[in-house]
Parts: C-alpha cells; structure tokens; sequence
C-alpha cells in the first residue's frame, strides 16, 4: 500500500504542478528516484502521466472555460494569456514541445486550448517534451 501510495502522491504533485497551482514534481520525483523505492521507468511513466493529465485540464480550460477570463475571480490574466499568444503564434504548435517550461509552459497548454490546437497533436507533443524532461531528470540525479 505505501508503493501505491508514493506513487498517488507523485501522480498528484506532478498533475498539480502542470495546472495554474503552484506545486514542485521534480522534487518529489528526484526523491522518490534517490530513494530507490520504486523504479525509474515507473516513476518516469506515474510523473508524466500526471503532469500530462494537467496539461489537458489547462487545454480544456482553455477550450471550453476561457470566455470567463475577464472575471474578477478568474486565476488568468488577460497579460499572461496575451504572451503566451504571442509565443504560440510565433513558433506554431511545436511551442508544445515546451510545455515543461516554467512560467511559460502551462499558459502554453491554456493557448492551445484556446486556439483549438487539435486534441491528440497537442496530447502528443506536449507528452513528449514532459517524458524528456522528467527522463532528464532522473539521468540528472
């Protein structure tokens, strides 16, 4: 039970750490890694499912919620959602690749959505670029 329990709790940081909440995966899955409790493939595989499952809530939101931007209780920023615009724009749907990135990333995978990036391009790219980073990581450490 305490396996399946480490993992749920690397799932959840990493899904967490993909949407707009502040949350930090790498941290728990350098642990986890140097702990050497589990598997590097399964850790590997359990933090980018996660951080991919957050990614596709962010492109959901984007898609279907974004009308509601302009209200006070919105957690986007009209500024945040314009930059990410313009990276997108500029560097098309291969930005995705970079949906790790800090700060840029998740407002990367909100624009997608919002620009009705097509579902399973963006599911592929962005897993892509969040497995590299994460195998990185562990390489790393």
């Amino acid at each position: 039970m305490d396996d399946f329990a480490g993992l749920a709790g690397l799932f959840s940081a990493a899904l967490l750490a993909a949407t707009i909440l502040p949350a930090q995966s790498e941290v728990v899955l350098a642990g986890m890694h140097m702990a050497e409790t589990h598997s590097t493939p399964t850790l590997v595989l359990v933090a980018t499912a996660g951080n991919v499952l957050g990614s596709v809530v962010n492109w959901l939101l984007g898609r279907y919620l974004i009308h509601f931007h302009d209200r006070r209780w919105s957690p986007v920023k009209a500024s945040l959602i314009d930059r990410a615009t313009a990276w997108y724009q500029k560097w098309g749907v291969w930005s995705l690749l970079l949906a790790w990135a800090p700060f840029i990333g998740d407002p990367l995978t909100l624009v997608a959505g919002i620009l009705r990036e097509n579902f399973w391009v963006f599911l592929l790219l962005v897993t892509i670029g969040k497995a590299a980073r994460y195998v990185a990581l562990v390489v790393a450490v």
